[in-house]
C-alpha cells in the first residue's frame, strides 16, 4: 500500500506543477504545494521502497517536471494566455474643462457652497468661493480648480 500513496503524491504533485505553469501562472502557492508533494513523494519512495525505487522516482519526477515547465513556458503557449491586443480606446478626462471660464449659468439648487448649475442644457456640480447662493441665481464660471468648477454670482 505505500507504493499507492507515493504514486498519488507524485501524481498530484505533477498535476499541481502543471496547473501552476500552464493554467494559472503567477499564483506560486499552487506551484509550491506541487513541489512539496513531489518532494514528500520522492522522500517516501526512498524511505519505504528503497534506494533504487527512490532513484527512479527522483529521475522521473525531475524529467516530467522539467518537461511540464518547458512545454508550459514556450513562447507559443505563453501567447495563448498573454494579452496581445492593444486597446486604443479613450475616455473623456474629467479634468478637462468642458465649461469655459466666463460662461454664465443659472443655479438649480442652492449653492452652500456646492450645488448644481445649468449651463445651457448641461447640468454641472459647482462650488463657490465660500458664499451661499439661493436657487435661481445667475452665476459666472471663474475657473476650474482641482477638478471642480468654481463660480461666483454674476
Amino acid at each position: 500500500m505505500p507504493w499507492l500513496t507515493i504514486a498519488l503524491l507524485l501524481l498530484f504533485g505533477l498535476l499541481f506543477v502543471a496547473a501552476e505553469v500552464i493554467f494559472i501562472p503567477g499564483t506560486t502557492i499552487v506551484g509550491i504545494v506541487g513541489f512539496v508533494l513531489l518532494a514528500v513523494g520522492v522522500w517516501l519512495g526512498y524511505r519505504d521502497l528503497g534506494t533504487p525505487v527512490g532513484h527512479y522516482a527522483l529521475v522521473g519526477v525531475v524529467a516530467l517536471a522539467g518537461l511540464i515547465v518547458y512545454v508550459g513556458l514556450r513562447p507559443k503557449n505563453l501567447a495563448r494566455v498573454a494579452l496581445t491586443n492593444v486597446n486604443d480606446a479613450s475616455v473623456r478626462d474629467a479634468r478637462w474643462p468642458d465649461v469655459a471660464p466666463g460662461t454664465v449659468g443659472r443655479t438649480l439648487s442652492a449653492l452652500r457652497p456646492a450645488g448644481t448649475v445649468l449651463f445651457g442644457t448641461e447640468r454641472r456640480e459647482v462650488v463657490t468661493r465660500g458664499e451661499f447662493l439661493a436657487a435661481g441665481h445667475e452665476v459666472r464660471v471663474l475657473g476650474i480648480e482641482h477638478n471642480r468648477i468654481v463660480v461666483a454670482a454674476a
